[in-house]
Order: structure tokens, then sequence, then C-alpha cells
């Protein structure tokens, strides 16, 4: 496993992001992990964590793409650290934007903040997580009612791989239905991987009791295939 990854997991971790317990999705699913992403709260945290995305973004894409979007609201501020660690860490100084929730019908107007874009630009969409899909459907319309661009990528901060509609997790639907490199910075398994029983800070926070629970989990739930 690369190494970014290994620091992103623990990052999750010190950052209160990534937790281990009992908890209920909003789909209703009894899950020993959460992942919330709306606890990154500091300038230091939202630094590091586009360091991140642009870590995942460059091994999977390089260069091959001129634009980051970020829907609101949370891939707002993914987009914008994510642009600036690709140029002071790659020396790839992408263009970004961001829609509104509601097109401004005053000013300069419109659905997008930021880049203008272009007919044959490369857009990354950039999101935190992926359950169903339905931001990724909803954006891709809008991007090309702004240009005649081109979506090369998704990329997310972890992927559960658990169903999402159908047998398949969410990222592999995206990807078979809609044709996109899917990806995220690391996995579920990479996650597991590195974490059982390794002492993070202050003590353990994947052992043995909650593996079997996750295990269990995915047993109900994990996605089959790509």
């Amino acid at each position: 496993m690369e190494q970014y990854k290994k620091e992103f997991i623990e990052f999750m971790v010190r950052s209160g992001v990534l937790t281990f317990g009992d908890f209920v999705t909003k789909s209703g699913r009894k899950t020993p992990f959460f992942i919330n992403t709306g606890n990154y709260r500091t300038g230091s945290q939202i630094k590091r964590l586009g360091e991140f995305y642009a870590a995942a973004i460059n091994a999977a894409l390089g260069s091959s793409f001129d634009c980051l979007y970020g829907p609101a609201y949370k891939g707002i501020p993914l987009a914008v650290t994510t642009a600036a660690a690709l140029a002071a860490g790659y020396n790839h100084d992408v263009a970004f934007c961001f829609n509104r929730k509601e097109a401004k019908d005053h000013g300069e107007g419109g659905v997008f903040i930021g880049h203008k874009l272009r007919d044959n630009d490369r857009v990354v969409i950039v999101e935190d997580v992926v359950t169903a899909g339905t931001s990724v459907r909803e954006s891709l319309p809008l991007l090309a009612r702004a240009a005649k661009t081109t979506v090369v990528g998704l990329v997310v901060s972890v992927d559960r791989m658990e169903k999402g509609a159908g047998e398949k997790s969410a990222l592999a639907e995206i990807r078979s239905d809609l044709g996109l490199n899917a990806f995220a910075i690391v996995t579920l398994d990479e996650l597991v991987a590195h974490l059982h029983n390794r002492t993070i800070d202050k003590g353990v926070v994947l052992d043995d009791a909650c593996l079997e629970k996750i295990k269990a989990y995915r047993a109900l739930y994990g996605a089959s295939g790509e």
C-alpha cells in the first residue's frame, strides 16, 4: 500500500472522521464504522486533506485533466484545496469550479462559480463520499450544458465497498453505467488491512472484535464484482 494511503487512514482517525462502534447509516443499515467528513474543521486539516486528494488524483490520472469540479456543498472546499495541492506538489496548475444550488439571475449570473468551462475541458469531479451516485448523475448534465466538456474521473475519500442500488458498489456502478474512472483515496479493504490491531496514538481503534463486526457487515452488504 502506498505511503500516502497509510497516512490518510491515520489522518482520518486522528481527525475524528473515521470512528468505530455501533452506528446507523442514513439508509438504515447498522454499521460498525462511520465516516463523517464534516469533522474536518481546521485550516491545517483541510490543507492536508487536499494533499491526499491530489496524491490519489495524480496517481490515477497524472496530468490528463484541466479542471476540478466540486458539487455543492461539500465538494466546494475539496475542489479548492485539491487544486492548491496539485499546484504546490505536482506543478499542475489546474482550474476549479463549483455550482450554486440555485442559479443566480443578477450580477454575473449562472450556475457556476470559478473557472468558466470551455469546450474540450477535461473535468474531474471531487466528492467526499458516494452512496447512490445521485450527486454525480446530477452533475453530468450541468457540466454538459455549460460546455462540451469531458468528465474523465471521479474521486472520493473512501470506497466503503458496499452495495449501491444493485449488487455492485456505488463506484463500480458509476464506472459501468457512466463510463467514468471512479476511484477513492483508500478502500475499506486497505483501511482494515492498515488499522487492524495497529496502535494509533492512545490505543488500537480496530481490534479483533471490531474486525469480526466488519466481516459480518460485509457479509450482509458487501458489493460483489465490478
